[in-house]
């Protein structure tokens, strides 16, 4: 998932770029309006944009963005007014978070926004375009239908078919087929677990995340629980590399293109969040990738607010 961050600030824009970045997100950085206008042809899938940009205040940039994109864009701003809000959710924002914020409620919103800028999988009745596996056109036919990279180790989505390391998801019927085309036979939380990761092939997803959208429950009484069905997904697909592990803070599925990460990126069942490394205190504290950042994002909003 490609970010795109407007943000002049040199320090706030590489402290959240290295967090971002160590959740699965591809960053693209903008440090004025001009740039971030010129950078939309990238594509972005969501847009994190300061207010107080140099050029150009961040309010135009909204508006003009709105008037020929509908990429999602949040304000991440220092203005704490009701009536700034209020501006900024009119003028086509669809959300709005003040600094200083806490970075895991800014990757929930991203995942939220971009969640709900998606089509609905359930408001189509299309017929799934993707002939089977085992059907006329044979493991070629994604690419044939206009998808991704093919079972060679690509990622991609046709219609409601996710594709990585030729295993195949299809969203809509609920079916996974082995890269041997077999039929992979998983429980319903298994496969809503394994549906959550391919939404974004790539990105993170925190376990707080996780648990929350598959069990609706909190992350003391479903910690294990998540951690024995991740297990159970590997044994299944056949491969240990399709969900990852990203150490102190969640799962992935496998990106495009992306190589396989060494056996030790992947420790056994339970192990993820067990007891600190003696040469490094918060190793096993799954906040502690993130602790800097937040201290330097929070440091320089104090000062900003001072200026003012």
């Amino acid at each position: 998932m490609r970010l795109l961050i407007v943000e002049d600030d040199d320090r706030v824009a590489a402290a959240l770029s290295a967090v971002l970045g160590r959740h699965g997100f591809d960053i693209v950085r903008a440090r004025t309006a001009a740039r971030a206008l010129d950078l939309m042809h990238t594509r972005p899938d969501l847009v994190l944009l300061d207010l107080g940009l140099p050029d150009r205040d961040g309010f135009e940039v909204c508006n003009r963005i709105r008037k020929v994109s509908n990429t999602p864009v949040i304000m991440v701003t220092a203005r704490a007014e009701l009536s700034a809000r209020i501006h900024g959710l009119y003028l086509g924002a669809d959300d709005y978070i003040v600094k200083p914020y806490d970075l895991r409620e800014l990757i929930a919103r991203i995942h939220a926004v971009v969640r709900r800028s998606r089509p609905d999988p359930l408001a189509s009745a299309e017929a799934d375009p993707v002939p089977s596996a085992t059907g006329a056109g044979g493991k070629n036919a994604a690419s044939a239908a206009g998808g991704g990279a093919g079972p060679a180790g690509g990622t991609g989505a046709v219609g409601r078919v996710v594709e990585t390391r030729g295993l195949r998801i299809r969203l809509d019927s609920r079916e996974v087929t082995a890269p041997d085309g077999r039929t992979v036979a998983l429980t319903r939380k298994e496969f809503d677990l394994l549906a959550e990761l391919a939404r974004a092939p790539g990105v993170v997803f925190r376990r707080e995340q996780l648990i929350s959208e598959v069990w609706g429950s909190s992350v003391q009484s479903a910690s294990r629980t998540l951690e024995v069905h991740v297990a159970s997904l590997r044994a299944k697909l056949g491969d240990p590399f399709v969900v990852q592990t990203v150490r102190g803070v969640g799962y992935r599925l496998a990106a495009a293109g992306a190589p396989a990460p060494p056996p030790t990126a992947l420790p056994a069942p339970g192990a993820e969040y067990g007891p600190p490394d003696a040469r490094h205190p918060r190793a096993g504290d799954p906040e502690a990738g993130d602790a800097g950042a937040r201290g330097e994002l929070a440091a320089t909003a104090a000062k900003r607010r001072r200026r003012t």
